[in-house]
């Protein structure tokens, strides 16, 4: 429920956006999705405590019955901890309405119970397209956005509220809401400037410029620019090294840097030593210790 009530204040916001306008935020941003083929195999699937529809494929699909807008995909076999939320509204291109939020919200608490997910992906089934702009700071696990072509406004905002930025090189990243004679309003003035320092944040801003992938990753917004088409795939690559880590300790890294980045440097390390010491008693930190000394691959179980 963390997850939530952090993103309850930003998913008003943007219905209000929707209420003051007649049609539908439209602004076009990509993030990869990839078609993955059926399979009769339903080795390695896994459910939520929330009722969903089971389809057979290379994922479990898990198309959320409180909108057909958005929808959770769980990688199989050992790729099962990491889980996939797709934007699905190819008629207007993602454009935001009261159902996708609705979706949205639903779909973020939902991977934020489920103690078996270890990294979030946010992906788009309809290609280059993406539109979002809810706040993902509430959920424990890495998060991480996969950028084909444009990520404007609300897309790049959805962008700078995951942990990590994936991109290719054809990608056109920006905020240009002072051209609407509005501000970036779901979290874009706050997370740009921790990204690329304030000054830069201020250019982009004020002036709504659009920034390629390779000047992206020049500048600190994204960790990886890739060549175009191929951004999933080095998105995916990276949630696998994750999803192979003890579940709880990058949950507690995660929480060590986001909570020790807000204040000085003596504070951050009371937040460090806090979230290590949660860990000195967990089983996967004997199993870690064990499998070392068995020079052997470890199995971890988030307990």
């Amino acid at each position: 429920m963390g997850a939530l009530r952090v993103l309850g204040g930003k998913l008003i916001n943007l219905r209000t956006q929707l209420h003051h306008s007649p049609q539908n935020i439209s602004i076009p941003a990509a993030l990869l999705c990839r078609t993955f083929p059926t399979s009769n195999s339903s080795k390695g699937l896994r459910s939520f405590s929330h009722p969903w529809r089971y389809t057979h494929c290379r994922t479990l699909i898990l198309e959320s019955l409180f909108s057909e807008s958005v929808r959770l995909h769980r990688l199989s076999d050992s790729d099962s901890g990491i889980v996939e939320v797709h934007l699905a509204r190819p008629e207007v291109k993602n454009a935001i309405d009261k159902d996708m939020l609705r979706g949205l919200r639903h779909a973020f608490e939902s991977v934020d119970s489920d103690p078996s997910a270890n990294v979030m992906m946010i992906c788009s089934s309809v290609p280059k397209v993406f539109c979002a702009g809810a706040d993902l700071k509430g959920l424990c696990i890495p998060t991480i956005s996969v950028i084909e072509g444009a990520a404007f406004g609300g897309g790049l905002e959805m962008a700078l509220a995951c942990d990590l930025r994936i991109c290719g090189e054809d990608a056109k990243l920006s905020l240009p809401e002072t051209g609407l004679a509005i501000i970036p309003g779901a979290g874009g003035t706050a997370r740009l400037p921790r990204l690329v320092g304030k000054s830069i944040a201020k250019e982009l801003i004020f002036t709504g410029r659009k920034v390629s992938g390779r000047d992206a990753l020049s500048i600190g917004l994204v960790n990886y620019c890739v060549p175009a088409g191929e951004a999933y795939a080095k998105a995916l690559e990276i949630a696998q090294e994750i999803n192979q880590k003890g579940p709880l300790a990058v949950k507690m890294a995660k929480k060590a840097i986001d909570e020790g980045h807000e204040g000085d440097l003596e504070s951050a390390m009371e937040v460090e030593d806090e979230c290590y010491k949660e860990l000195l008693d967990t089983k996967d930190r004997l199993e870690g210790l064990t499998a070392f000394a068995e020079k052997r691959k470890p199995r971890y179980r988030g307990e």
